[in-house]
């Protein structure tokens, strides 16, 4: 209370010496003393006191109700009424006026000392209070994002511009309405209706997040991609007393995404063309060498024979010649298979039983006579009971045949091929197990890209192998048309190439 100016009103001038006496005592500051209502506006607009104590009935045309009413109009002080009167006619009017205090004469010391403090401590609290909310209102107001608050039952009590701005509803319009009627959201994509994260924060007591996608359906019906999140208000006892709801046009960022996007995919298909542009390249490049390697040799073999030459010559030229085109026959068929397994998938598949204890060895016929000019040795190992297989014979023969070649090809002379099958029965659906294993070891650094085309290992021409490099490529496009797996690995001396089945059953899945 220490420096606390005090203006009384009162038209007794011994009550209010009286008055200013018992203030004076209370340490309080009595800065004037007016005796009508005009001259209480005139001294209080003088003198800004913290407080005025003030009488209703003054003499002149105004009373304490009206004087402190126009007081109220220029200060922002508290008011406490002095009064004989209580009847209900004066209250309605004094409460009008939001008076801090209504005192009954005669009143005691401790009395008005009190209601004087709660007085000056409830002014301070709310001009503390309207300074905050004041504070608060700016800053809700200028902030880039959409704010929606509601009271507990869901009901719009404060919108700032920019939310106005986006809903297309004025603040007034919205005062007291639904917040979904205001904030009318739904799937950008399925345009179905999405509930208010106000309703649901409410309910949930958490804060909320909308789903993706989500769009705000404005009052002209404009349709604006947002993101937002609603939080529950709660009082000091943790009741729930309203929501807000923060929101913003994310159209920019929305169209930053899409054309990053749209960049990386451009840049993704500028690289994935320069790839497709090299391996192009490389195609060709061992295209045209494989093309030109085998005709060159024709051309110089005719070459000779054109010559004068002897009759064994002669005859040695022609067969040389006759191996040359049959390479470039194996190749010219090979591209052609390839490029229709890679087009045309499942195209050539037949379907069949194969009793395989009966037709692999048919197969592996035409290998044992080659091994045995190479010094190899070609072992079949097949389990008893072997049971059959729902494959295509043309397909499975074809993989077995191009494996089997490889083997023949890179094994050294007195070393040994094994062709295994077994049957695993233990797996839904029991596969068969195709095993062709070589006594030569490949470099781990070269399994990777053994399947690729025209792919040879280095070092391959001291072996002296032919061949055209596609048959590995062949045999990979095969066994993805059988539904298949096939592996490959090589350690210790020994090649292994494993080949997975089960019997098909949608050969055009």
């Amino acid at each position: 209370m220490t420096n606390t100016k005090i203006v009384i009103v009162e038209d007794e001038a011994i009550v209010a010496k009286d008055l200013r006496n018992r203030l004076q005592k209370f340490g309080y500051i009595v800065v004037a003393i007016a005796s009508s209502g005009q001259e209480a506006i005139n001294k209080s607009l003088e003198m800004c006191p913290d407080l005025v104590l003030m009488d209703i009935r003054l003499k002149g045309q105004m009373d304490g109700i009206e004087a402190a009413d126009e007081i109220h109009k220029h200060l922002d002080i508290p008011i406490i009424y002095l009064t004989a009167y209580a009847d209900e006619k004066t209250l309605d009017r004094a409460k009008i006026t939001e008076p801090f205090g209504y005192l009954l004469k005669p009143f005691k010391e401790r009395e008005l000392q009190i209601n004087i403090e709660i007085a000056l401590t409830k002014h301070k609290l709310e001009k503390q209070l309207r300074t905050q909310h004041k504070w608060l209102s700016t800053l809700l107001k200028s902030i880039s994002d959409g704010v929606i608050a509601s009271d507990f039952e869901n009901l719009v009590t404060f919108m700032n511009p920019v939310a106005e701005s986006l809903t297309g509803w004025k603040q007034e319009e919205a005062f007291g309405k639904n917040s979904s009627e205001v904030f009318n959201i739904a799937n950008g994509t399925t345009h179905e209706p999405v509930e208010s994260p106000i309703k649901k924060a409410l309910q949930d007591g958490t804060v909320i997040g909308l789903p993706a996608e989500t769009i705000l359906i404005s009052k002209n019906g404009a349709e604006i991609p947002i993101d937002d999140s609603a939080a529950p208000i709660k009082d000091d006892q943790d009741h729930i007393t309203g929501a807000v709801l923060i929101f913003r046009d994310v159209t920019e960022r929305k169209q930053a995404i899409e054309a990053r996007q749209k960049q990386i995919e451009q840049e993704q298909l500028v690289a994935q063309l320069a790839e497709i542009n090299k391996l192009k390249n490389e195609f060709l490049s061992l295209l045209s060498h494989e093309l030109r390697s085998p005709l060159s040799n024709m051309k110089v073999m005719i070459q000779m024979l054109q010559m004068s030459i002897t009759p064994e010559e002669s005859q040695r030229y022609l067969e040389m010649l006759e191996i040359e085109c049959d390479r470039e026959m194996e190749l010219i068929n090979d591209l052609l298979d390839l490029q229709r397994l890679e087009t045309q998938a499942c195209l050539f598949i037949t379907p069949d039983v194969l009793l395989l204890e009966q037709w692999i060895p048919w197969v592996i016929s035409p290998f044992q006579v080659r091994v045995q000019e190479h010094q190899q040795t070609l072992q079949l190992n097949l389990p008893s009971n072997l049971p059959s297989l729902f494959s295509d014979a043309t397909s499975l023969e074809r993989i077995l045949a191009e494996l089997l070649n490889n083997a023949c090809k890179y094994t050294p002379a007195g070393g040994e091929i094994i062709l295994s099958i077994d049957h695993n029965s233990s797996k839904i659906p029991p596969s068969t197990i195709f095993t062709v294993r070589n006594s030569v070891e490949i470099p781990p650094a070269e399994l990777p890209r053994i399947f690729d085309k025209f792919y040879r290992l280095p070092n391959a021409d001291i072996w002296n192998h032919g061949g055209t490099g596609l048959g590995l490529s062949i045999v990979q496009k095969l066994v993805e048309q059988l539904q298949g797996i096939i592996q490959v690995e090589s350690s210790e001396g020994w090649t292994n190439f494993r080949l997975i089945l089960t019997d098909l059953v949608d050969i055009t899945s």
